[in-house]
């Protein structure tokens, strides 16, 4: 992961402002539920959950443990049923949908299992959708030349393969330098060859950018990419592990 793309980049793991303590995000004793119905679904069972500056976590676990929900509460598009999620020392449990979306905009990146491009735009113009409102972007070049896109500029997502489309995804959400990177199965629709390559861009975020990374996923090799596992089952928080070494995505033992 050492290439040189000719693209300066600020030294690894930068903290953003205010993260003196070292703690990005501080979960306590979070609670979902959602009302199907007559049928209540816990989605959450009371979770406590730390993430570090400059952290790659992994969480961990099978459908239905949790996973999904949780990262959405850290990424605010959606709130706890009961407890506190601090962003920074700021409770976000307290803020309005306005508050939300400008934490979102300004501090979140997110990158899910299916790609979300336009399809009328091509991979530069996709990724200038986050650059024109984001504060101090990167170019859309430059986005898409970290995740080893820079010959693809031009090509719009038909004529890309889908680990391609990936990566302009997770262009698109690093262009704004966001302080947190939040994955929902990246990887899910993809053969074992393909979703290296995008755990390798999203490695880099995390490891050159210094962009602090959460990735959710079911499959247990990519926990060992992780600088800590915390795995989840039934809403609940059922081990926490920590990887003395991280493994590179190219290295993982499928």
């Amino acid at each position: 992961m050492t290439r040189d793309t000719g693209v300066e980049h600020p030294p690894a793991r930068r903290p953003p402002a205010g993260a003196d303590d070292g703690v990005v995000f501080e979960a306590r004793d979070v609670r979902k539920v959602y009302h199907m119905g007559e049928v209540d679904v816990h989605a959450l069972r009371g979770v406590d959950l730390d993430l570090s500056t400059g952290e790659f976590m992994v969480l961990l676990g099978p459908s239905g443990s949790g996973k999904s929900t949780l990262l959405n509460i850290l990424g605010g598009l959606d709130v706890p049923t009961s407890g506190t999620v601090r962003y920074l020392g700021h409770d976000l449990t307290e803020d309005d949908d306005r508050a939300l979306t400008r934490f979102r905009r300004e501090h979140v990146g997110f990158v899910f299992q299916f790609y979300n491009l336009v399809p009328s735009l091509t991979a530069r113009e996709n990724v200038a959708l986050v650059t024109e409102i984001a504060r101090s972007p990167m170019r859309p070049d430059e986005a898409l030349a970290l995740v080893d896109l820079e010959d693809r500029l031009n090509h719009f997502p038909a004529q890309l393969s889908g680990g391609e489309q990936q990566r302009v995804a997770i262009a698109r959400a690093i262009a704004k330098r966001p302080d947190v990177l939040l994955c929902d199965e990246p990887t899910g629709a993809l053969d074992v060859e393909t979703g290296v390559v995008v755990l390798e861009a999203i490695e880099r975020a995390n490891r050159e950018l210094g962009t602090t990374t959460a990735v959710i996923t079911h499959n247990a090799v990519i926990a060992d990419m992780a600088d800590r596992v915390v795995s989840l089952s039934g809403g609940l928080v059922s081990n926490v592990r920590l990887n003395e070494t991280s493994v590179a995505a190219r290295e993982l033992k499928w």
